[in-house]
């Protein structure tokens, strides 16, 4: 065989063709360098009613393509001496001139934000992500930033504008999500599009929350657990079951499929929550995780039992049958609705069947995050390494899994603070009989 011949490069120079690119929304290089050459400019400032004035030439990302853009910017009022308004355009005119104002930066925020962030890049979050990004991009950032050019989004205007959340009703969580809604539309802006050349949200600080660390997250004992599935009906029960032995979040639990029960182990690909699929929720999500063999019994003990819903009729007396699983094949739910086997929505199990059965075992708060706290809580009781905690967990990030730890007094701290407790008291014991001696030795 010989050698494969090298395809040549079709859009360089040489090659004398030029095939057009897929349709990035960015301009192609050779618009952005023709822009930045004829990008210099030297305006003549003029009295323009009551101000000094310089029409200035702008680039605008617009509807996908890169226009210029004719502005008239005040320098000063009409009484200045023109020495100073030279002086005043100097400086207005440098960032332009030299580069540091980016190609692209004279953009409209909220033109940017809704024809090309929420375009092109939310359809790729996950439903609940997308409803959350909207609310804080309807609510917050258009009204506070949207008649703003991104050039004009710097960092002292940025972090006025946090500092006066500290001051409102908000809570710390949701002043953090603002900044990660905001920092992902700019980050966007630069990286992606090149339309700004530095991140103003790198030195951006929150105010400090107004409350010291929040109060330990809610977990349930091994034996409020036996006593919850028990008074579950199936396959209710045997969701709660999986997800507080393997940890698994209630999006993955819904999205399991059968070809993801191994003989010890349970693989996460994919998850589904209200109606949107997606991947697991980062790198170390996705994985397989062992789990204990009564736990997949447990899962397939599902194919065998059929369960009595009322189905009203006259008098209410009606009772239908329904198996739990309908069809088990590899690409198959695990756990799949009773009357249709769609998949489950997770908040209507927790509302009309785990909350109740809480509420009425006397448990308080219980929610399908405190299922997959419980877990975390175990092992930990039962003194496992926190690394294996966090692979147990899949937490990305180590500081995760050792939050959990956090709201814990482990038996060697307490044993470490009863030996110092004990330590200080005897010296304390020692040094007082000593001055009790010294004492009596002068009175003799």
């Amino acid at each position: 065989m010989g050698i494969p011949r090298q395809s040549p490069n079709v859009n360089s120079p040489r090659s004398g063709v030029m095939v057009p690119l897929a349709n990035s929304g960015v301009p192609p290089m050779e618009v952005l360098e023709k822009m930045a050459r004829r990008r210099f400019q030297d305006p003549k400032p003029e009295i323009h009613g009551k101000y000094w004035t310089i029409v200035v030439r702008k680039d605008e990302f617009k509807n996908g393509k890169m226009v210029r853009r004719r502005e008239r910017v005040r320098l000063a009022l009409a009484s200045e001496p023109e020495r100073k308004v030279l002086k005043l355009k100097q400086e207005y005119m440098a960032p332009l001139n030299t580069g540091l104002s980016n190609i692209g930066s004279a953009t409209n925020f909220q033109r940017f934000t809704e024809d090309t962030y929420r375009a092109l890049e939310m359809p790729l979050l996950a439903k609940t992500t997308k409803q959350r990004y909207d609310g804080v991009i309807e609510n917050y950032l258009i009204p506070v930033f949207g008649k703003l050019s991104l050039a004009d989004l710097q960092v002292s205007r940025i972090q006025a504008f946090f500092t006066g959340l500290g001051s409102s009703t908000l809570s710390f969580e949701s002043i953090d999500k603002i900044r990660d809604v905001l920092a992902s539309i700019l980050w966007t802006a630069r990286e992606k599009y090149r339309l700004m050349s530095d991140d103003p949200m790198e030195h951006i600080q929150l105010p400090r929350p107004n409350r010291g660390k929040r109060n330990p997250k809610p977990h349930i004992t091994p034996e409020q657990f036996d006593e919850l599935v028990s008074s579950l009906p199936e396959p209710y029960a045997t969701m709660v079951y999986v997800a507080i032995y393997s940890g698994l979040r209630v999006s993955e639990l819904i999205g399991l499929k059968w070809h993801d029960v191994g003989f010890d182990t349970l693989t996460v690909d994919e998850r589904y929550c209200r109606g949107d699929w997606s991947e697991p929720k980062s790198e170390a999500s996705n994985t397989t995780i062992g789990v204990d063999r009564h736990v997949v019994e447990r899962i397939h003990r599902l194919k065998l039992l059929t369960v009595e819903v009322n189905g009203g009729g006259p008098g209410g007396k009606a009772i239908r049958r329904y198996k739990v699983v309908k069809k088990d094949g590899p690409d198959d739910l695990v756990f799949q609705s009773v009357k249709d086997g769609k998949p489950m929505r997770d908040n209507n199990v927790l509302t009309r069947f785990i909350k109740p059965a809480a509420r009425e075992l006397g448990m308080g708060f219980v929610n399908w995050r405190c299922l997959r706290t419980s877990r975390a809580t175990w092992m930990i009781e039962a003194g496992a390494n926190p690394k294996d905690v966090q692979g147990q967990m899949r937490h990305s990030r180590i500081q995760t899994t050792l939050d959990i730890y956090a709201q814990f007094v482990p038996d060697s701290q307490r044993r470490a603070i009863e030996q110092t407790s004990k330590m200080v008291a005897e010296r304390i014991a020692n040094a007082q009989r000593a001055r009790a001696a010294a004492a009596a030795g002068l009175v003799n």
